[in-house]
């Protein structure tokens, strides 16, 4: 959108093609100094982007490098991720969280496969048509890999782009979104691909927004000293850079206690299941797990366990707790030895366990994808075997 179609009094400076220009050459300027070495910088394939800004999603980039390797070596192409067994690309993705981003790569994957010949479309609309992938990630892949024309609007650009222009209005409101997106396009040179390079072109802008966020536009504590482009900046001007950007309404985290069971048969396996749709870390292994409304109190883990398994199951005290954090919810896991007893007349002969429910070694349990807190009682009562 050409900076006169914008109204919005915030836009009075950078209205000015002079003070845009200044401003993206010191940012471009300072990327071009300061920005990170990261893998899929070096070769900016739309599927190595594509991967990258999946995984990036809501995870630190340090967090996110080793897995990135990973998964483009077992995964290097489109055909190879839509061609991937379930269970090892949860068990590859297993520590990076909110597991619904792989399910969404593999299924897109198998689009790109069975309706664009494999290739990763280079249209909008496209790339917007695949599963998992909205406004911002589509432009993100599509300028970053092929310096199109196109905005981009995440946590950080939200950031820095709420202090150049001093916005005091809630960045969460529709409103003041649809500014910082026309406030996106209007920085980017209003040429063809074609026509500006990738040191200057949506592919740099882009990223160096990004990366100025990430390492000097911070949430808290901004390096304003350190800002290339401090002296355009208006929430630095008026002293605000504390308070942007404003939110509406923040997080409400919730504390609620859950329950786990550590249940071995005569060979020492370990009683686990495999979490059904619908539920937190669907498709992955755990203990025998549950929390409201199922498991409102110990006693009552008991019973759905006793439920869920036929046959009575016995808990016995704390074995010991863990603390940790899923989306809004501050949780504390307590964790008991138990024991079971099948009704053996009710269950299928030879096998007292109901489906999505088997017994496994440790090493057995290795190779299989876990949620994180299975992952870490796995690794606490192996070293305790030890």
């Amino acid at each position: 959108m050409e900076a006169s179609k914008v109204q919005r009094p915030e836009f009075q400076r950078l209205a000015d093609t002079r003070v845009r220009s200044r401003l993206r050459k010191q940012l471009l300027d300072w990327f071009t100094e300061s920005a990170r070495d990261l893998p899929w910088r070096r070769d900016p394939t739309p599927y190595k982007v594509w991967v990258s800004e999946i995984m990036c999603q809501q995870t630190q980039i340090a967090t996110v490098i080793p897995y990135f390797e990973r998964f483009i070596e077992k995964y290097p192409d489109e055909s190879a991720l839509a061609q991937s067994d379930e269970a090892e690309l949860m068990r590859l993705w297993e520590g990076l969280g909110y597991y619904r981003r792989a399910r969404s790569l593999r299924a897109a994957a198998q689009v790109i496969v069975e309706e664009h010949q494999g290739q990763f479309p280079l249209a909008f609309d496209a790339v917007l048509a695949l599963p998992g992938i909205g406004r911002y990630t589509a432009g993100a892949i599509l300028s970053i890999s092929q310096n199109q024309r196109l905005p981009i609007l995440e946590g950080n650009t939200i950031r820095v782009f709420s202090r150049w222009i001093g916005m005091r209005d809630p960045v969460d409101e529709k409103a003041t979104q649809d500014v910082l997106w026309q406030l996106s396009e209007t920085m980017l040179l209003a040429t063809k691909p074609s026509q500006v390079s990738r040191e200057i072109g949506p592919a740099a802008f882009n990223q160096a927004a990004m990366e100025l966020g990430a390492l000097v536009c911070t949430p808290r504590q901004p390096k304003c000293l350190l800002c290339p482009v401090a002296k355009q900046c208006e929430a630095y001007r008026m002293g605000w850079q504390e308070e942007i950007p404003i939110k509406l309404g923040k997080t409400k985290y919730e504390s609620r206690t859950e329950y786990a069971a550590l249940l071995q048969d005569a060979s020492k396996r370990w009683l686990v299941r495999q979490l059904p749709e619908g539920v937190r870390f669907a498709g992955m292994w755990d203990f025998p797990k549950a929390g409201p409304p199922q498991a409102n109190s110990v006693q009552h883990f008991e019973r759905w366990l006793s439920s869920e398994l036929g046959g009575h199951v016995r808990l016995g005290d704390v074995n010991h707790t863990m603390k940790h954090a899923v989306t809004k919810y501050r949780i504390t896991l307590q964790v008991h030895l138990a024991d079971w007893k099948p009704e053996q007349d009710s269950l299928p002969k030879g096998n007292p366990l109901p489906t999505g429910w088997k017994y496994c070694t440790a090493a057995q349990l290795s190779k299989l994808p876990m949620s994180t807190t299975g992952r870490r009682l796995l690794k606490r009562v192996t070293a305790r075997a030890d």
